[in-house]
């Protein structure tokens, strides 16, 4: 039975785990998007490109709110906000799920610090190949975006707190601040 609960964990987590060759690259030129996205419960807007001209974009896909390796890292980014905030970079995470499941989990796990974006159909996570072999659920990818557009930082991985420590650690280089 454990060989057999091992060996469905195993499958699952393949399935979960994008292709190390479609991840976007750090020089690509960042899809631009639009979409509707949450914080503190409330649902906005979010444009890329109006919130590159404030700083540089962390954009994290995560493959379904409420699920707990999704709930880690949103805590995790929670926690670590004010230091993204320090360095003039924005946080917004990004899943395949609806505005009413994100406002929620924008309250709850989020703890109102930072946005989570909604793509229903798909079209951002695609764009910058954060799909996974499941359907309706996206890849654990995360990209730090330069204020000139391009991606200037890429992780994928399936421990939820890495992608929080390696985003911070390439604002930084990115910024030059500490």
């Amino acid at each position: 039975m454990a060989r057999l609960i091992a060996s469905c964990t195993l499958t699952f987590a393949a399935l979960l785990a994008p292709a190390a060759q479609a991840a976007l690259k750090p020089g690509d030129a960042a899809p631009a998007f639009k979409t509707q996205a949450a914080v503190a419960g409330k649902a906005f807007d979010f444009d890329l490109t109006a919130a590159l001209k404030k700083g540089p974009v962390v954009l994290y896909f995560f493959p379904k709110a409420f699920t707990r390796g999704c709930t880690i890292e949103a805590n995790a980014f929670a926690e670590a906000t004010p230091r993204f905030a320090a360095l003039g970079a924005t946080v917004v995470g990004m899943s395949h799920d609806d505005i009413d499941t994100l406002k929620k989990f924008s309250v709850e796990e989020c703890r109102d610090q930072f946005a989570v974006a909604s793509d229903p159909k798909a079209q951002t996570i695609k764009a910058y190949d954060a799909s996974s072999l499941l359907p309706g659920v996206a890849s654990r990818i995360s990209y730090v975006i330069g204020q000139d557009g391009r991606i200037a930082f890429t992780h994928e991985g399936s421990n939820p707190l890495q992608h929080v420590e390696q985003t911070l650690n390439a604002v930084q280089k990115l910024t030059g601040k500490r």
